[in-house]
């Protein structure tokens, strides 16, 4: 069997451990589950029942926002929680909508889905999930956590939940070489201040820190530590990697003190005891706190414009969903200032419609351009410790190769495969490439779709393979087998509203006051060998700041 057909089957065989009540994965069951079959057809109807006993908060009246507010911030991800938080602070009364749930947290309760076999609660309304493993799932139809929009050549992972893309990412908050983001953002950005000021910033909200030795020499990391091995046997030195982790929870887990999850491989879909320290736990309470701040879940924005006259207010298009994705109630809202900060997918699409459609007439050219997927590669090579462990979660390490094109290597856990090991390492690679598609509108379907260069992934795609097949050399001959590398997913969205392009300097849209892009829509398609994660905090807590300080 070669690498590939063992990574299926090992996957598969641990799932089926866990349908059968065996083995690590069985931990992760609720009794709940006793009376549902996973060989039935999946109706959304019997596995709503089903998630609304296991978490029956997402499923209470949700609130309707005013009709008019002063602010309007559309999304909850990071820029939006960034720019949510600074403007309650200074007073202005803000609506933050998201299209998705508000999700608790729980010692012991199974309130997300398993990344190993999961079901609708970890996907946005999808009936089929093809993950880092390529293998298909097939998922029951309801509002989850993760959208992924597909497009030719590259499926695109991003939140749908309140809290975005902090609740279903793996942490890691790094930033980049000043040679790396200079390179992307060309002057547009300072990165000293950046360095000075606005890392450091959003670091100390989010408490970021590397991986405590205690943990990292525990069972659970076991393929960190192999990882490291590995690469040091190559010629490199892996670097600590900062994280927005709660590690005392961790320690939890590991002391039979609260349900496992970080430390047994789960994070794309959530981890249901808040080991991740995500955006619900840090700003977006904190701007609820103030008392000028209130998020609204379940309300997906369709359509933005501008209103003629002297009002000059903004106008949103809103559509209420159910969780099981039943229309509630549609409205349009008005505001007085409008923050685009739905992602690199959302906000794009909001203003690439809003153009085509004439609704905002005056967005200029650069709307829609610039998108990249920051040059993300899934890679796999073989372990060849017999020190195995439970994939924890958290990366604990990362190597950086400027040979030739910069690459990043980060250790991973195995998405979506199992929460042992199973003889396989994983990395993130992280090319700095410029590859880059555009948004256009079809008129025929109303849709906003991804234009992506045929065999765009091809040449970071080999670079990412290049470092990892160096790496791999170390290994003994008889156990190196053809190693895997996929570039067909991101789930680093970039670009689409360029800022210094289709934005000033500061995230202003060109064309229209009180328009601003505040997300990973404004990062020009890459963050130099990094998560953007922490850029885009960064550029959203600069933009906020220097926003509110001019009035506008």
């Amino acid at each position: 069997m070669d690498r590939r057909g063992f990574v299926k089957g090992a996957g598969l065989a641990a799932a089926m451990l866990g349908f059968a009540g065996g083995g690590p994965l069985a931990t992760g069951r609720s009794a709940a589950w006793a009376q549902y079959s996973w060989a039935e057809d999946y109706s959304p109807s019997p596995r709503a029942a089903l998630y609304r006993s296991l978490v029956p908060e997402i499923f209470a009246p949700l609130p309707d926002p005013p009709d008019h507010v002063p602010a309007l911030v559309i999304g909850s991800g990071f820029g939006a929680a960034i720019t949510a938080l600074r403007l309650a602070q200074s007073g202005t009364q803000v609506a933050v909508l998201e299209r998705g749930s508000r999700w608790p947290s729980d010692r012991w309760r199974d309130i997300f889905a398993n990344d190993t076999n999961p079901d609708g609660r970890g996907f946005w309304h999808r009936t089929i999930f093809t993950g880092a493993t390529r293998i298909p799932q097939r998922i029951d139809p309801f509002g989850g956590v993760l959208d992924v929009s597909s497009y030719p050549g590259i499926d695109v992972w991003h939140g749908a939940c309140v809290g975005g893309g902090s609740v279903v990412f793996t942490g890691v908050m790094i930033a980049p070489e000043q040679r790396f983001f200079d390179s992307v953002f060309r002057g547009v950005v300072d990165y000293r201040e950046m360095h000075d000021v606005y890392y450091p910033k959003v670091r100390k909200m989010l408490r970021l820190s590397s991986i405590p030795n205690d943990l990292y020499h525990s069972c659970a990391f076991a393929h960190a530590r192999a990882w490291d091995e590995q690469v040091r046997a190559a010629g490199y030195t892996p670097q600590r990697i900062d994280g927005m982790w709660n590690w005392h929870i961790i320690r939890n887990e590991l002391a039979g003190r609260s349900r496992p999850s970080a430390t047994v491989g789960l994070s794309d879909l959530g981890n249901s005891n808040g080991a991740k320290f995500d955006l619900n736990q840090n700003y977006l309470r904190y701007a609820e706190r103030t008392g000028c701040a209130r998020i609204y879940p379940g309300h997906r924005v369709d359509a933005i414009a501008k209103e003629s006259g002297a009002s000059g207010r903004y106008t949103v298009a809103v559509t209420k969903l159910a969780p099981t994705g039943e229309t509630l109630r549609t409205r349009t809202l008005t505001c007085d200032t409008l923050f685009l900060a739905a992602g690199a997918i959302g906000t794009s699409e909001l203003l690439v419609r809003a153009r085509a459609t004439g609704a905002l007439p005056n967005l200029n050219e650069h709307i829609g351009e610039g998108w990249g997927s920051n040059g993300d590669v899934g890679l796999a090579r073989p372990l060849r410790s017999f020190d195995l462990g439970t994939q924890g979660t958290p990366s604990a390490s990362r190597i950086l190769d400027e040979a030739d094109a910069p690459v990043s290597l980060e250790s991973w856990f195995i998405p979506g495969a199992t929460s042992f090991d199973i003889g396989i390492l994983a990395s993130l690679g992280i090319v700095l490439d410029d590859t880059r598609g555009r948004f256009v509108y079809d008129s025929a379907t109303g849709r906003v779709e991804l234009e992506w260069p045929d065999n765009a992934a091809a040449g970071y795609l080999a670079r990412a393979r290049e470092v990892n097949n160096k790496v791999a050399c170390d290994c003994p001959p008889l156990t190196r087998p053809a190693l895997d590398a996929d570039a067909s997913f991101t789930a680093h969205p970039l670009g689409g509203a360029v800022i210094g392009r289709a934005t000033d300097q500061y995230g202003r849209v060109r064309g229209y006051r009180g328009l601003y892009v505040m997300d990973g829509a404004a990062v020009p398609g890459s963050t130099g060998t990094v998560n953007p994660s922490l850029t885009i905090c960064a550029l959203a807590e600069r933009n906020i700041e220097q926003i509110i300080r001019s009035g506008g």
